[in-house]
């Protein structure tokens, strides 16, 4: 059942981070353009990951004795809405700092820990997620890539699809079949660690409209696992992917994904001598909306805070955030498009361009809107 979700405040210690980090981008992304900042967290650079790495705000929220920050989800709010805000291209370590060390630091073993968690908030290590299948949709539980047992280890093989930044990570936890078929549902599903440099791994770009390549498909030809690949308890795989997936449904980047953008808007409507009504009433529509959004994802943080595990709330906040975001490109080429007459740099334009071709991925990413309602309709007690 859903749970009420109680107004949050972030405490003063961590709020106090949000100047150390500005200062810190406005250093770093002077000189990054408009269009490329646009990108959000899907921008991808390695050395601008290890500068962060190096003031401590990679693994933010990990031990301190595996080498995080030991700040609690309320700092790591801060500085992940500071660096969406500004376009800050967190893409490299991304999925490692949001759910890959969390998850490990919750199933790992103590080998996996000490071996992975140092490297993740070193920013020396990058971490993909190897969840959706060919033909299989959004049903997760229907997964077909085996891992079978193999002397003490295990023998991968399998396809995954849609992979963010696996060309350029170094390990991908899989959601994989260890017994039982595809009829079993989510019995006999167990959680992976896979070295994407492992003989057998075939990695295949996937070109976007935007003319990126940051999603591939992955194929498992006979990978040899060790005997320690395993995260977790064998078999336990579906409950431990859903507690991934609410690390990665509650943060900003559900809200923020068209911010860069709006906010270039905003500085054009600002410029304009006389701005009509229409421009207005929706500059207040989007930012109104934004506030109840991010009230609503900091009351999930205060959850995870708490040690829950808000599954639920966590899919109400993306279904309504990217709905929003998808909103956003739409909404200002409209109003833009209604004055034709007027001057528009060409650096909106081309922000404008980009979101407006990658925001249909936004309500598929982390799960569709259909899934993430039926969710909610369960927690509600409607379905």
């Amino acid at each position: 059942m859903i749970d009420a979700l109680a107004p949050a405040t972030i405490p003063a210690t961590d709020e106090a981070l949000r100047h150390e980090v500005r200062a810190f981008l406005r250093e770093h992304l002077r000189d990054r353009p408009l269009e490329a900042r646009a990108r959000s967290w899907m921008g991808f650079d390695a050395e601008f990951s290890r500068a962060l790495a190096a003031r401590g705000w990679v693994g933010l929220t990990l031990p301190v004795e595996y080498g995080g920050g030991g700040r609690s989800p309320f700092a790591r709010f801060v500085l992940i809405e500071e660096l969406l805000a500004a376009g800050a291209p967190v893409g490299a370590h991304w999925i490692a700092d949001r759910q890959s060390g969390p998850l490990l630091l919750k199933y790992g073993t103590e080998a996996q820990k000490r071996f992975h968690l140092p490297r993740i908030c070193r920013a020396e290590s990058f971490f993909c997620i190897g969840m959706s299948e060919p033909q299989s949709g959004s049903d997760l539980a229907s997964v077909r890539t085996r891992a079978e047992r193999d002397g003490d280890g295990w023998r991968l093989s399998g396809q995954k699809l849609w992979t963010t930044h696996a060309p350029r990570s170094h390990f991908m936890i899989a959601l994989v079949r260890t017994s039982g078929t595809p009829d079993d549902r989510q019995r006999g599903l167990s959680q992976v660690i896979v070295d994407l440099a492992a003989p057998g791994v075939t990695i295949r770009p996937i070109l976007d409209l935007a003319g990126d390549a940051h999603f591939s498909e992955v194929f498992f030809d006979d990978v040899q696992l060790g005997p320690d690949a395993i995260v977790g308890q064998e078999g336990e795989g579906w409950a431990q992917v859903t507690a991934e997936l609410a690390f990665e449904r509650s943060g900003p980047e559900r809200i923020y994904s068209s911010l860069v953008l709006f906010d270039a808007w905003l500085d054009h409507l600002r410029a304009v001598p006389f701005p009509d009504e229409s421009s207005i009433a929706l500059a207040g529509r989007i930012a109104s909306h934004l506030a109840v959004l991010r009230a609503m994802s900091l009351a999930v943080t205060a959850k995870l805070v708490a040690g829950e595990s808000p599954v639920v709330e966590a899919a109400l906040v993306k279904d309504l955030g990217t709905t929003l975001e998808q909103f956003i490109p739409t909404a200002v080429a409209d109003v833009l498009g209604a004055h034709p007459d007027r001057e528009i740099d060409p650096s909106l334009l081309r922000a404008l361009a980009y979101v407006t071709h990658v925001a249909p991925s936004f309500s598929l990413r982390g799960g569709t809107r259909e899934i993430l309602r039926g969710m909610i309709a369960r927690g509600l007690g409607l379905r």
